[in-house]
């Protein structure tokens, strides 16, 4: 028979016993908002927290435990809002104090937490502090890291470190010295040792929690030290080697005090206030330091992001994850999808068979565990929007140009950020973007950052994809690094062209992968319905043979230990994660020979399109009209409302397994100490291509493989992300699916 697996009435909210002992962090699926991208409130074409407010009975009804706000500060949002000219105050793109206090008062009475980005390592070339450094006010350069540079005529820079973004991480200012950027110019790195940059940032931190939040988001919480006499590295490519090997910029000692610091003033607040690590560590033993019981409380594992469809790399990420963080009591952290790295849904293939393995991972990250973070619009099944017109990118990655000396502002007397200092760019979204073959007015010329070409793999064609020029033909430079960034960690080969279709060349990447939405086909969450293959889709691309030798940098993700051979081409564009190539030359240049190749490669805009909620046609109810980024017009059949009541939508599917980890004490967080045997997970024997493990009156069921396998039912079925056959006794388990067993 086919099973009907359904969730109804088994939820009781707040049943795992870590919620209840109040440390609500260990199992808590925190839901990230990309604040642009999520809802529009007065017309802008640009989300808002009004926006954000107005949404909140979604993410309620979806039942997750925390919310985790991207940047609104004041910024010339030259990265996305990574770049804060005032760390107090609310950019009016997002609107002002009271709407953020409005929201977070919202979001408590629906029982929901607040966690905000804060963004230590760096600030805004706009920010007052530095702009009193390029004005020569005595002593404001010692909060930052100038430097004189090398050479006769100090003409080049003090050392040899990259930005993530490509080229030098150093720019010359007007007086001859060179500032610290590790990634964009317009984002200066502090100096960390400098005790007011100490004191502000605990006041920021106590602003916010007085605001109420519950926590703080850590951006690069691993780069605030670096080694001391800023060595030179030897060598070029750094953002591959981010994650994977010690570098003296990124994962000091020194950052664990400042981490120390921040989790005593922390735990000073009522309510389990949290703080949780963006931070890319050589290994998992690494990483787990930064969430030692008197530091932080979570860490982003970027590994399980990163990770092939293949069971015995999964197996393993999940193994050392559970591993290092038991090990200092910390529960381990999983995520699939973010701001930064190409969406699952396109990383996994595209089209049916992306979204079948996307709902299956789903599955599996939520049965694990610990704490998921989910990232706007994976529960809609969204796939990655490969296909924007460049004048409407934004990532600095793809927008760099080349800077020039920056000329000294006087100083600004006022306590805001004010106005642009001369010579600064601060463009506003929504505003016209200067012409890619514009240079910036600080542009000065890179060395180094030529294309340097690098074998990918034999293209693989991908049926519906018309005639036309291969990307994957172009010379590359250094493999993608960061899709996956977000962690390096175990050495895992992956298959170059394998089930993470290039974003490029995937032809269901920007077009609808669920039309099962209106017409009953591909995979399904329940009985009656499968996976079936997308109208003219052929079959998967046959990976390559040579794993690559770049392994991710940052993302992201989660978590960053040990090299992972990444495959070449794997579409994910992380922040901070490394060596893809940029689309930072003129207009119409392929990103794949682009300049500024030894950075990552400014593709981060198709994972942050505004999401559908309603209607026809674009916006769908993001916002009064239009959006920042287009939308596809094959979205409309991914909305919220769209899917909403459907039983074999992707969006009912998450909401189905979120009550379930709810309801079934099972699932959730590990015990809190160290423990080899998390909450009672053991794996099980398994066909090839099967995970199967057990945890307490639960079991998990993964098949990989592109077939159906039989085996004997480890009990009652209650949710699949594809309909099961089972007697009772034996289970025929659909390709590229995940299905949760009580007993």
């Amino acid at each position: 028979m086919t099973h009907e697996s359904t969730a109804v009435g088994l939820a009781s909210a707040y049943s795992n016993a870590t919620t209840a002992s109040g440390d609500w962090w260990r199992d808590a699926v925190i839901y990230q908002v990309y604040v642009r991208s999520f809802a529009d409130s007065d017309g802008d074409g640009i989300g808002d927290l009004r926006g954000v407010r107005s949404r909140l009975p979604h993410l309620a009804r979806l039942g997750v435990d925390a919310v985790w706000l991207t940047p609104f500060y004041v910024s010339p949002q030259a990265d996305g809002g990574y770049d804060v000219a005032d760390y107090r105050a609310v950019d009016p793109l997002f609107g002002d104090l009271a709407d953020a206090d409005e929201l977070v008062r919202a979001a408590h009475e629906l029982g929901l937490r607040v966690i905000v980005d804060v963004v230590p390592n760096h600030t805004s070339e706009q920010h007052p502090w530095f702009r009193a450094a390029l004005a020569g006010e005595p002593g404001a350069r010692e909060r930052y890291l100038f430097r004189r540079g090398r050479g006769a005529d100090g003409s080049l820079p003090p050392n040899d470190w990259e930005s993530i973004f490509g080229g030098p991480a150093w720019t010359r200012v007007a007086d001859g010295e060179w500032y610290l950027h590790l990634f964009a110019p317009e984002q200066p790195d502090l100096d960390w040792t400098h005790p007011e940059v100490t004191a502000e940032f605990d006041s920021v931190l106590r602003f916010w929690l007085d605001l109420g939040v519950d926590g703080f988001r850590i951006d690069v919480a691993h780069g605030m030290v670096k080694a001391d006499g800023l060595p030179d590295i030897g060598r070029g490519a750094q953002a591959t080697l981010i994650g994977t090997e010690p570098l003296p910029f990124f994962d000091q000692d020194g950052v664990h005090e400042i981490h120390r610091a921040w989790r005593r003033l922390l735990d000073s607040y009522e309510g389990a206030r949290i703080g949780v690590a963006e931070a890319w560590a050589p290994s998992s033993e690494r990483l787990a330091l930064y969430v030692r019981p008197d530091e932080l409380h979570q860490a982003f594992n970027f590994r399980f992001l990163n990770c092939p469809w293949d069971p015995g790399a999964m197996r393993t990420v999940i193994d050392e994850s559970l591993s290092a963080t038991t090990a200092v009591g910390a529960p381990t952290t999983w995520v699939l999808s973010n701001h930064d790295v190409v969406r699952h849904v396109t990383r996994y293939g595209g089209g049916a068979q992306g979204l079948a393995r996307a709902r299956a991972a789903a599955m599996l990250m939520l049965s694990l565990p610990g704490s998921a973070y989910l990232y706007q619009g994976e529960e809609l099944g969204l796939p990655e929007v490969a296909d924007l017109p460049p004048e409407s990118r934004q990532d600095p990655a793809f927008r760099r140009g080349r800077r020039q000396q920056i000329p000294a502002p006087s100083v600004d007397p006022a306590p805001g950020p004010g106005p642009a200092a001369p010579g600064i760019i601060a463009p506003r979204p929504g505003e016209p973007t200067p012409p890619q073959s514009a240079p910036s007015p600080h542009s000065q010329p890179e060395s180094g950052a030529g294309p340097q070409p690098q074998a990918c793999c034999v293209p693989q064609t991908q049926a519906g994809a018309g005639p036309g020029p291969d990307p994957l033909t172009a010379p590359q430079a250094h493999a993608p690094t960061r899709p996956q960034t977000e962690a390096g960690t175990g050495p895992q080969a992956q298959a170059c062209c394998g089930p993470q279709a290039d974003l490029l060349t995937a032809p269901q990447a920007h077009g609808p992968t669920r039309p099962q939405a209106e017409t009953g086909t591909g995979p399904q969450a329940q009985a009656g319905t499968g996976p079936e293959a997308e109208p003219g889709a052929g079959p998967a691309p046959e990976p390559c043979t040579a794993p690559q030798a770049h392994a991710p940098t940052r993302p992201q993700a989660e978590t960053g230990t040990g090299a992972q051979p990444q495959a070449c081409c794997g579409p994910q564009a992380v922040r901070g994660a490394g060596p893809e190539a940029e689309m930072g030359g003129g207009a119409g240049g392929d990103p794949l020979t682009a300049p500024e190749a030894d950075g990552q490669d400014g593709l981060r805009d198709g994972c942050r399109v505004p999401i559908p909620w309603a209607g026809a046609e674009p916006p769908y109810g993001f916002g009064p009209v239009g959006s920042w980024l287009p939308q596809p017009p094959e979205w409309a059949g991914l909305s919220v409302a769209a899917q909403t009541g459907d039983p074999h939508s992707t969006l009912e599917l998450y909401r189905a397994a979120l009550e379930l980890r709810r309801a079934m004490p099972g699932l959730g967080a590990p015990e809190a100490g160290p423990s080899p045997d998390p909450r009672g997970m053991r794996w099980l024997p398994s066909p090839d291509g099967v995970l199967l493990f057990t945890r307490p009156g639960f079991a998990c069921t993964l098949n990989t493989r592109p077939e159906p396998v039989e085996l004997p039912a480890p009990g009652r079925p209650v949710l699949s992300s594809a309909p099961v056959e089972t007697d009772g006794r034996t289970v025929r388990l659909p390709p590229d699916s995940c299905t949760w067993w009580a007993f």
